[in-house]
This record gives structure tokens, C-alpha cells and sequence, in this order.
């Protein structure tokens, strides 16, 4: 059913009834809303700095207010753990159920009138995300997905691509805000460059994971990234067929000398919906030959090394 604008009346939850409000069509009805802010915002906002080449906007924070709304209005019991609030209000939202938002994926992208940017809205509990909406309002996309009953685009069932050969792979990744060349981020993109067909930074993790979903890319890898950027999009990426999995060795200390340290503890493919939203640290791909191709370059070590 195509979304149509809704009363938040629909959403309360009515006394003595024990009606529910869909958890599915708050959390699209949220997104969109945000969505709207940040498009009536352009062109007119403040940008000021969270830390070096990390930027947030008032659009960053009316669009999270908004969010925080409707989700609030529909479910007042559940937590919220949103991008722009302090580390105290974070911690005190980690229960289950609660909604877990970046009102604002892309902010550079943003500021600089770069049209790749979007809306992320989740629901968790415990480890396991239970509904998740991207919403593009640039483009008018939303990406919707609810655990077991498949992942959509404007209410159309996706899949993600059938592509098995990494040679053949379109992949994306995302960086931290300052790299050097020894970053890890760097030595994964060139270990990678000539080994796919070729590689994106969009500047937003949620829309890379939407297009995993979708088809659109055939992998994406992150190594430093916060549980809102990825919660939703992990989601669809799992009900999409997608598969997620752990590198298969931390790099540590690389600029400090410090020598690679093998991983075993962790399995090679997560199960769906259970990535560690505390450290999402991950490769998502279409297919578990491209995981494992992945895996397998990405934790190579850089010449010159010790084992």
C-alpha cells in the first residue's frame, strides 16, 4: 500500500483498547517527516563542528526533533538514541525496545548541496533490529523493511544482486572524517581497487546499505561507524538476501607499529539482524562469495608488516 499521509491520532495507543500503533508505519511516517525538514532547511541553515571535518546543522536537529515526535507520540515507553544527543541521553535510552536515528546521514553531502543524503530510522531490541526505514527526499526513495516479511522500495519488493565474482562487483565504503595514508580506511581502498570492478564513497552509510538492498551496489565495508548510521540499513540488507559478516582481522596499531592481530572469536557471516549495534564493524555484500573475497582482502596485511 502506497504511503498516504496519516493522523498521529492513528498512532497513539488507545487506553483500555490495547491497540497498537504499526511499528513499521511510524517509523516510515517519522522518517518522511524528518525528510521534509531537512528539505524546507536547505539553503538556510548553520553549520557548526562536532569535532575536526565533522559537521552538524540546525536541519541536523529540527530533523531529529521532529523524529523524535512521532516515534514518541505512537510508543512513549520505548528509548531513543538519536545522533545529536549527549552520551548521557544515549546511555540512558540503551533498554529495549528503542528507536535508534540519524536524522541526517550525509551531512557534507548536505551542506555542500551534494544530493546524496538521507533519513535513517530504526527500531531495536537488544541486538536485533526489528523495523528499519531509509528515506531519500531528494529523490523520494524509502527504503522500508520489517524482520522476516521482506525489504521495499516505495512499496515494491527488492532483492539484492546476484553477482558472485568480485571481479564483477560494484562496492562502496565509507570513511572516517580525517584519514592519512596509512590509515587502515586508505590501505583497504587500494587492497580493493584493482581486485572489484570498481569502488563508491557516496558519503552516506545508510544509502550504501539501502543500494546493497536494492541492487544497486554489490558490497559495502566500514570499519568506524556509529549504531545509527547502519541500523536500519543493516535490516534491509538482511531481508533483501543479503548476507553481513566481520573482517576476519583487526588491524591495530597500524600507525603505531603495532603488528596485525587474527580475530577468530567472531563468525564469519552474522546472523541476520544480530550485528553488534555497540561496535557495527562490518562488510555487507549481496552474495557470501563476494563476503568471502572480501574478507579475504581485506584483511591482508600490508606489505612491509609483521604476522
Amino acid at each position: 500500500m502506497a504511503f498516504r499521509e496519516r493522523s498521529l491520532e492513528k498512532y497513539k495507543i488507545k487506553e483500555g483498547i490495547g491497540s497498537m500503533p504499526d511499528h513499521l508505519e511510524v517509523c516510515e511516517a517519522a522518517a518522511r517527516a524528518g525528510g521534509r525538514v531537512l528539505t524546507q532547511w536547505l539553503g538556510r541553515f548553520r553549520v557548526s563542528s562536532k569535532g575536526p571535518a565533522d559537521l552538524v546543522t540546525e536541519a541536523d536537529i529540527a530533523s531529529q526533533s521532529e523524529i523524535r515526535r512521532i516515534v514518541e507520540s505512537a510508543f512513549p515507553a520505548y528509548g531513543f538514541v538519536g545522533e545529536e544527543q549527549s552520551v548521557s541521553e544515549r546511555s540512558a535510552s540503551l533498554g529495549a525496545p528503542r528507536w535508534i536515528v540519524d536524522p541526517l546521514d550525509g551531512t557534507t553531502n548536505y551542506v555542500h548541496g551534494y544530493p546524496a543524503y538521507c533519513v535513517s530510522v530504526a527500531l531495536a531490541h537488544g541486538d536485533a533490529i526489528i523495523v528499519g526505514v531509509i528515506y531519500d527526499p531528494v529523490s523520494e526513495e524509502c527504503f522500508t523493511a520489517e524482520v522476516g516479511r521482506g525489504a521495499y522500495l516505495n512499496s515494491a519488493p527488492i532483492k539484492v544482486a546476484r553477482t558472485s565474482a568480485i571481479e564483477d562487483a560494484l562496492v562502496a565504503v565509507s570513511f572516517p572524517p580525517q584519514v592519512s595514508p596509512e590509515s587502515i580506511a586508505v590501505i583497504d581502498f587500494l587492497a580493493a581497487l584493482s581486485a572489484v570492478h570498481s569502488i563508491r564513497r557516496s558519503g552516506s552509510s545508510a544509502i550504501n546499505l539501502a543500494y546493497v538492498a536494492s541492487g544497486r551496489l554489490d558490497a559495502f565495508w566500514v570499519r568506524r561507524i556509529s549504531s545509527w548510521d547502519v541500523a536500519a540499513g543493516l535490516l534491509l540488507v538482511s531481508e533483501a538476501g543479503g548476507v553481513v559478516g566481520p573482517f576476519l582481522v583487526q588491524h591495530k596499531g597500524i600507525t603505531s607499529g603495532e603488528s596485525l592481530k587474527t580475530t577468530i572469536a567472531l563468525p564469519k557471516v552474522f546472523a541476520s539482524g544480530t550485528v553488534p549495534l555497540d561496535n557495527p564493524v562490518f562488510i555487507a555484500a549481496c552474495s557470501l562469495e563476494v563476503l568471502d573475497s572480501l574478507q579475504r582482502l581485506l584483511c591482508q596485511e600490508p606489505s612491509g608488516g609483521s604476522s
